[in-house]
């Protein structure tokens, strides 16, 4: 319907290499009539946690013949791969794991920290079983986070680390694919990217897109806004997981440019604040003089300092403008607005 007024995709026939979009089955149901028209907006699945371990091994490879049938890869999840490594178990995992029929081996370090030359021989074992891997940065218990730093250096690592290879368990001509740093989430709340209330630590996003482009990373958003957030920043091209099936409609339309009850107006196809005044003329000098300071704002505007700073946390509950610290003086605030373009 529509199709003249549908915006398309940059990458619109599997496999992507943008826009991206990874769900995590929770052992949601597969009815196959809904998942006909959801499947070409999905990239790959990840089996939740263990749950593969506690499957009978005649289901488990039902299931994720059922996903190879509708063209969507499948890729474990890092606890069982990090349970391997520990047990001394890697080879015997990734050969099941193969042997099952996943695509994908997912590994972390949660509870592990690996030097490069173990890294090596992990990639090494997970390529000789004709799979490819993913390596997720990060911890999920809030109390021990590896901070901006420590993830820029464990980006840095990864990235000398040598591509997968063709699965082949589905066929697609000429494919290759590209490396993926994915950003451990978790629930979502105060775990890397994001605060204690969930919103997007743009400071970070910026340190970490200053050294390498977007598409090198996966953003784990299991928030509905997190999402809305991504695409409005980055937009359709943004590579996204933890998606939950019930969300993948939403995160497709508002890629295409629709908006959606999760993005309000943080869609990139219309990003004009919420709220009274007050945060609608701080956007508006945002907007206009970005990058600025508080003072600034305060010597421009006549505002109290209060008022500014409460407007400012609307926007950036709205996702309409990001913080950063100045670099001549970390006492100091910048914004900016979030902006739609691919960086």
């Amino acid at each position: 319907m529509l199709d003249d007024l549908v915006k398309g995709r940059v990458d619109d026939k599997k496999p992507r290499k943008e826009g991206l979009t990874y769900v995590i089955d929770k052992l949601h149901g597969t009815y196959s009539d809904n998942f006909e028209i959801l499947s070409p907006m999905i990239d790959v699945v990840r089996m939740y946690g263990i749950l593969p371990l506690l499957m009978p091994e005649t289901l488990l490879r039902k299931r994720i013949k059922f996903y190879h049938d509708y063209d969507v890869r499948v890729s474990t999840g890092s606890t069982i791969a990090e349970y391997a490594i520990i047990e001394n178990s890697l080879d015997r995992f990734a050969t099941e794991a193969a042997k099952n029929g996943f695509d994908i081996i997912e590994i972390g370090e949660n509870n592990i920290d690996l030097d490069l030359e173990h890294r090596e021989k992990i990639m090494d074992v997970i390529l000789s079983k004709g799979l490819e891997y993913h390596w997720i940065i990060g911890r999920k218990d809030p109390r021990h986070q590896l901070g901006v730093n420590r993830t820029l250096e464990k980006v840095d690592e990864l990235m000398k680390l040598p591509n997968g290879i063709k699965s082949n368990n589905i066929s697609s001509n000429n494919y290759k694919p590209t490396p993926k740093v994915i950003l451990e989430a978790n629930e979502g709340i105060n775990v890397g990217i994001y605060d204690e209330k969930g919103l997007i630590k743009w400071s970070f996003i910026e340190a970490l897109t200053a050294r390498y482009p977007p598409s090198d990373f996966m953003f784990e958003t299991p928030l509905e806004h997190q999402q809305s957030a991504m695409i409005a920043e980055f937009g359709q091209r943004v590579n996204l997981a933890a998606v939950s099936i019930d969300n993948i409609a939403e995160v497709e339309a508002q890629r295409r440019g629709f908006l959606s009850k999760s993005s309000y107006d943080i869609s990139y196809n219309r990003k004009e604040p919420e709220g009274g005044p007050a945060p609608k003329f701080i956007y508006y000098i945002i907007k206009t003089k970005h990058p600025i300071e508080q003072s600034e704002l305060i010597a421009l505007t006549h505002l109290p300092r209060r008022t500014i700073q409460n407007a400012i946390d609307e926007l950036k509950q709205q996702g309409l403008v990001k913080e950063r610290n100045s670099l001549e003086d970390t006492r100091k605030k910048i914004y900016d607005p979030v902006m739609s373009d691919w960086l």
